[in-house]
């Protein structure tokens, strides 16, 4: 089975040679190339179905790694599914401009910020000037395409219904009330201002003195914003699935790789958007890295949001409250919380699970291998 840390390892020291890399994309360069390896030592763990004591390989936690963060992507659907309200839902997809992909080059960081305020923002905006009631929405950002070129895009889950002005009522719509041209008229003309506001504050002065931002708003908005806005397939919970996919992991995973030989990556990627059928696409193992390390996100930049009554500060009571105007006070069933299973290679090996990251047998106390020093902690304070 190949993975991306394969491709990585045998790719990575000819491609820091050739490519300018950012900080960001040197650190996923390097977690990735060891991650699940004996470069980042082992650790014990009991199984438990025969309660044998086993190893793990480490994990390198990186946000960007397909291996890692299994566990999180599962807490996170169940924290978003028991949240999953008894309507219908929305999937609104808001596509960037191709004018603005030159920002998003050189100051990625400001520029995502903007694009997730812009669709949280519309889809709030909409609600109260169409529908006139407070919707909300889960959002998260995604740079790539099957071929892993770049498309900025957002995909936002948006509940088919929302609060009346006063907040003592649920007022439902039908999907096909949530117009997409009013939400792409707003999405492009906040994304314009929130790109004039960054700057004004000098989020933009690393750009080549070439590149005029007065020039590109003038070319975005020449052209016709796309916004897509459909119920999803699968509902909201398919929809939540189908994020949970890549909340801790970014353009590609493990399972579409299908080979890497003679320097070339071989994955499968779908023919057309919105459709089933996969194709084989094969690209030399340069670009192939070249195309992925674009697409790790910028430090501290969160990917997901939620913005309405949805927002972090009391999702969690406004959730309750809506259910229990949707069901007239019927309880939510309970459910058990997820819990993650530890299994020996035996055990994993019976019951049809396959891990790979299990230490070796003949050597159960694998040292580090890490040759980068660790920096020594500071002497004083630091300022927050």
């Amino acid at each position: 089975m190949v993975d991306l840390g394969e491709i990585v390892r045998g790719e990575g020291a000819q491609y820091l040679l050739t490519h300018d890399v950012w900080p960001v994309q040197r650190k996923a360069w390097r977690d990735i190339g060891q991650c699940q390896t004996e470069a980042l030592g082992s650790m014990p763990a009991t199984c438990d179905d025969c309660e044998a004591e086993y190893r793990l390989l480490g994990s390198c936690g990186n946000r960007s790694c397909p291996l890692c963060a299994g566990e999180a992507r599962k807490k996170w659907l169940e924290a978003r599914e028991e949240e999953l309200l008894p309507v219908q839902y929305l999937h609104v997809v808001f596509a960037v401009p191709r004018e603005f992909y030159v920002l998003a080059q050189y100051c990625p960081r400001a520029f995502y910020d903007a694009v997730m305020r812009a669709t949280g923002q519309a889809v709030i905006d909409v609600g109260w000037s169409e529908l006139h009631i407070q919707l909300g929405c889960y959002t998260q950002f995604h740079t790539w395409t099957q071929k892993l070129l770049k498309h900025l895009h957002a995909h936002v889950a948006v509940p088919a219904g929302g609060f009346s002005e006063g907040g003592s009522e649920w007022v439902p719509f039908e999907p096909g009330d949530l117009p997409a041209k009013a939400l792409r008229k707003r999405f492009g003309t906040l994304l314009c201002r929130f790109v004039q506001d960054a700057a004004r504050k000098g989020k933009f002065d690393c750009l080549p003195s070439t590149v005029k931002i007065e020039q590109l708003l003038v070319r975005a908005r020449a052209h016709r914003w796309k916004v897509y806005a459909k119920p999803p397939f699968g509902g909201g919970g398919g929809l939540l699935r189908y994020l949970a996919r890549y909340m801790y992991r970014v353009a590609i995973t493990n399972r579409r790789i299908e080979s890497y030989e003679n320097r070339q990556v071989t994955f499968w990627c779908r023919t057309a958007a919105g459709t089933d059928e996969e194709t084989l696409c094969t690209l030399e193992g340069q670009e192939f890295l070249r195309r992925f390390l674009m697409h790790v996100p910028p430090k501290r930049f969160v990917r997901s949001r939620s913005y309405g009554f949805l927002g972090n500060r009391k999702r969690k009571e406004m959730s309750a409250r809506a259910v229990q105007l949707i069901d007239e006070g019927k309880e939510r069933p309970s459910r058990a919380p997820f819990k993650p299973l530890r299994l020996c290679p035996e055990c994993a090996r019976r019951r049809g699970i396959r891990k790979t990251h299990f230490a070796p047998v003949l050597s159960p106390d694998v040292q580090s291998q890490i040759d980068i020093p660790l920096r020594p902690p500071p002497l004083g304070p630091i300022a927050a």
